[in-house]
């Protein structure tokens, strides 16, 4: 578990700190102490709710990195990222770290565009309370699962103030026509497939490999060799993809 952590925040750090030396000057005059912010809201919904830890010394510079948890786009709960909060926290105390709840889909509501619609209202609520928080705008994702589907697919094709200049998928579909989704005889799987219809024209849009364009921000992939539910091909035609484009 260690040896992933570390490599996990050896691509994070290359994204976030090269080049970025004069990011940390402070620009403030006074020194800021360290906050946590519990359950915070950016909507009206009860899952439209966020906590942020906002590191001492923060300035307009300081980075924001959002957690996105998984659970089939359906389960699911903020508290199962407080692991990976906790490790970024001590090993990067520079950064300011979100960790977000989203609407979770069920027979009536569809996980798209709901949950991107979601993301994109607490980007924005950051966004507007950025000199609040003294943070900067540039964010960066680390997801998991349907987190990191949903952390890559908004990423590619919904931000629109380009504030993204990272994004980290740990097995998170990328390809829901992957032929392993189309021809699964998992039932469990199908029906997770099953939220976002089967209309080709939806589920290629909702597909991160066929949103990454050249301009997309850097992106770490982790998978595993065997998944029931995520097979490593997805996270493989991704990375091809990455590379043919030069990201």
């Amino acid at each position: 578990m260690y040896k992933f952590q570390f490599i996990l925040l050896l691509g994070f750090l290359f994204v976030t700190c090269n080049s970025c030396t004069e990011d940390r000057i402070e620009t403030s005059t006074g020194t800021l102490e360290a906050k946590n912010i519990i359950d915070l809201e950016y909507g009206s919904h009860s899952h439209q709710k966020y906590d942020i830890y906002l590191p001492k010394n923060r300035t307009s510079k300081t980075k924001v990195l959002i957690l996105v948890h998984g659970g089939g786009w359906n389960a699911g709960d903020k508290s199962e990222m407080n692991a990976f909060k906790d490790f970024i926290r001590e090993q990067l105390p520079e950064v300011a770290v979100v960790n977000m709840n989203y609407r979770l889909a069920d027979e009536n509501n569809p996980p798209y565009p709901m949950q991107i619609n979601d993301i994109g209202q607490l980007v924005q609520e950051l966004y507007d309370r950025a000199q609040e928080f003294q943070i900067s705008k540039e964010i960066g994702f680390i997801g998991s699962s349907a987190g990191a589907h949903l952390s890559l697919l908004w990423s590619y094709a919904h931000d629109t103030k380009k504030q993204v200049n990272m994004v980290c998928s740990i097995v998170g579909p990328t390809n829901l026509l992957d032929e392993a989704y189309i021809n699964t005889p998992n039932q469990v799987l199908r029906t997770l497939l099953d939220q976002f219809g089967n209309e080709t024209g939806v589920l290629e849009e909702v597909s991160p490999l066929y949103q990454v364009k050249s301009t997309s921000p850097a992106t770490i992939l982790f998978y595993v060799a065997q998944d029931p539910l995520v097979p490593n091909t997805l996270g493989i035609s991704l990375k091809d993809k990455l590379v043919e484009l030069n990201v």
